[in-house]
């Protein structure tokens, strides 16, 4: 068997699947990219048997056939050419390979194609269709939020709920919490199910903003489709915690602060409070914000005032510095608005400008107990 592909556009797909690729692998094939050609359309998949991620690429082939390739090595190879013509040959019996360039040639070995797992396919499945740009603002809002506690696999990744009304983003770790939803994204039928942080992370980084992402789903897996690209992957089983319970509905404490200003200043808070507790203090009077930090251990200490419009009673609220830093880096708006209603219930964080037509966004964070 033998095939003609360019090297940089080998390269460009390859490196999109090469985050599927696991680093301790249970099957040594997986090491491989699986590498099928039929009528000059080469099929490349990369998988780890939760996650599979399909590319398609337009090569010169004299026959149809298939073969794995070393992807460690196959990536580090072309990584130094210039744009040019490769030629692969595959010995069909051996599975040994010898890839020509314009300046030599390179062998490798090869394994039997028919040993790697056989793509996933989703029998009686529903789908909807999300644009780009929206499925990776809703993943990005989200996935931060999402916990890497093993023992609680559900909250590891993120939970989609659809409707024929709307779709929602949920993640949470048990401090944090955000919830994403989007009116312009419906579903005939209603149903859902928590998709693994991986193959979400794949996706972010690979969907194009005017894409439109096709998704399929059923009791197991779900299948996004894009351009060139399929990604296959398996759901979290288990029931997702009830998340409107812990949302506190009365919140008469209303604070609103520019983004950029409050999150500067608790960055540099934070660098003076306990590295194990990260705690700040927020004090609340007025038309003023204080954000204090104390590490007693080392007689460290902070403060900052800020500005900022609040209606309410006075109050102090404590919280870990890490989880506000992570919302704010995240929320994508230029004014929030912070709700509480007592020091031992949870804030919840709200845009106030930038948010697109159909876009509903809601981030919370859990209250650590203060050291009066």
């Amino acid at each position: 068997m033998k095939f003609i592909v360019n090297s940089t556009a080998l390269l460009r797909e390859i490196q999109k699947l090469n985050g599927v690729i696991s680093s301790s692998n249970t099957l040594p094939i997986l090491d491989n990219f699986l590498f099928n050609i039929k009528s000059n359309q080469m099929s490349i998949v990369a998988s780890d048997l939760e996650t599979t991620m399909m590319s398609s690429i337009s090569v010169e082939a004299d026959v149809d056939g298939k073969i794995t390739i070393p992807a460690r090595i196959l990536i580090d190879t072309l990584k130094t050419f210039s744009n040019q013509p490769l030629t692969f040959i595959v010995d069909t019996n051996t599975f040994g390979i010898e890839m020509s360039s314009e300046l030599g040639n390179y062998k490798l070995a090869g394994q039997n194609a028919d040993e790697f797992p056989k793509m996933p396919t989703l029998q009686s499945s529903s789908s909807t269709t999300i644009k780009g740009d929206v499925l990776a603002n809703a993943i990005n809002k989200t996935l931060f939020a999402s916990g890497n506690d093993e023992l609680r696999p559900v909250m590891s990744g993120v939970f989609c709920e659809l409707s024929s009304e709307q779709t929602i983003f949920v993640a949470t770790d048990a401090h944090k919490l955000v919830r994403h939803t989007r009116t312009d994204v419906k579903s005939d039928k209603t149903a859902s199910f928590i998709l693994p942080k991986k193959p979400l992370t794949i996706l972010k980084n690979n969907i194009a903003d005017d894409a439109d992402v096709t998704l399929e789903f059923n009791e197991t897996n779900a299948l996004f489709s894009f351009g060139n690209i399929t990604i296959i992957c398996r759901l979290i089983d288990g029931k997702y915690p009830n998340y409107e319970a812990v949302i506190p509905k009365e919140n008469p404490n209303k604070l609103t602060i520019e983004t950029a200003a409050l999150l500067s200043s608790i960055k540099r808070v934070s660098i003076y409070a306990n590295k194990t507790t990260h705690q700040i203090r927020f004090k609340v009077a007025g038309s003023e914000l204080q954000i204090t930090s104390e590490d007693l251990d080392f007689a460290n200490k902070a403060e900052e005032r800020l500005s900022c419009q609040y209606q309410g009673e006075d109050m102090e609220i404590g919280f870990n510095s890490k989880f506000v830093i992570d919302m704010l880096n995240n929320i994508g708006a230029e004014q929030i608005s912070i709700e509480m209603s007592a020091p031992n219930r949870a804030g919840i964080i709200l845009p106030l400008d930038s948010m697109e037509e159909g876009e509903n966004t809601l981030m919370l964070v859990m209250p650590v107990m203060l050291n009066s």
